[in-house]
């Protein structure tokens, strides 16, 4: 018979794929456009806030397609060599968009130290121009993958360069307004700095969140002790140990423990699995586990399998 959890759980996985991909798409074509924009605003005005965000656009289209291939590498099935598939590979993607992240916010800070130190004259009218635009484009993509980052790491990343963006957008324009009504060209490097921070901080946690992750620490949103508490509530445990509990992919997490129980007969271990299964998927979110039932006798000179009850260990009959 077809395991109907199982069923479920495919679709929603395909639905949650095909909507990540979508965000994607829209991120990748509509931060492309804006780069070209950017270029060509930034020739036009002489403005290097402009020239430096359409570089750093070209960095985020590039982080853009990769987040898209290790979406897409994600839902090859698993084989004889790679036995959890390619899951991992949004995890490496989140974590270089992160690292990304990181040396850009390095290159904008180097950039303001120059530009507070000798600013250059820019069109303002055009650079505001071009920010209005890059505002509106980037609040667009940014809104069709807020829902998506929410979900998943990879995404995450790639919503994390969308948002620094459009706080650049915004840092943009406000610098054009006063530029244009004060002549003050030290406010863009400023503003710049401020933008800088922000990208970081979120930088900084997705990179440290992806190392989490490849280390196979336990899942932020998930207490082991607790999950430790809720298992040895279950009729027929006693204990628990050699509990591990890491996290494959986004918003999948997988655990392996031995579990101390009565001395049952087969039929009964069948109905602890199914109950710890359960508890675990519909309480922890927890959908993959490797359980190892033990007996008290086990630790007596017992062995305890799962096809039989426990049975004892005699030496063989000497043969006379």
């Amino acid at each position: 018979m077809e395991d109907a959890s199982h069923h479920h759980d495919h679709s929603e996985h395909n639905h949650g794929f095909q909507k990540n991909r979508k965000a994607l798409l829209i991120a990748i074509g509509v931060t492309g456009a804006i780069m070209v924009v950017e270029i060509v605003g930034g020739l036009l005005s002489n403005s290097l806030a402009l020239l430096s965000d359409a570089g750093h656009m070209l960095t985020d289209v590039s982080s853009l397609i990769l987040s898209l291939i290790a979406l897409q590498l994600a839902t090859r099935p698993s084989s004889a060599t790679r036995t959890y598939g390619f899951y991992r590979m949004e995890i490496l993607a989140a974590l270089i968009n992160g690292a990304t992240l990181v040396l850009i916010s390095a290159l904008i800070f180097y950039e303001a130290y120059h530009r507070l130190k000798a600013a250059e004259p820019v069109d303002s009218l055009t650079m505001l121009g071009v920010a209005a635009v890059g505002l509106i484009a980037n609040g667009i993509a940014a809104w069709a993958m807020l829902s998506s980052s929410q979900e998943n790491l990879n995404i995450r990343g790639a919503y994390l360069h969308i948002l620094g963006d459009l706080l650049s957008s915004v840092g943009v324009l406000l610098g054009g307004v006063l530029i244009y009504f004060t002549g003050w060209y030290w406010i863009d490097p400023i503003l710049s700095v401020g933008i800088c921070i922000v990208i970081l901080r979120g930088a900084v946690l997705l990179v440290i969140e992806s190392v989490n992750i490849l280390l196979e620490a336990v899942p932020r949103d998930v207490d082991l002790n607790e999950v430790q508490r809720a298992l040895r509530t279950l009729p027929g445990i006693k204990d628990t140990h050699h509990v591990h509990l890491w996290t494959i992919s986004s918003g999948i997490y997988a655990l392996s423990a031995h579990l101390l129980i009565d001395n049952l007969m087969m039929s009964e271990t069948g109905k602890i699995i199914r109950e710890v299964n359960r508890l675990l998927r519909s309480r922890f979110k927890i959908s993959h586990t490797t359980l190892q039932l033990e007996c008290e006798n086990c630790q007596e000179g017992f062995s305890c399998s799962m096809d039989q009850e426990c049975v004892a260990l005699h030496p063989p009959a000497r043969r006379e």
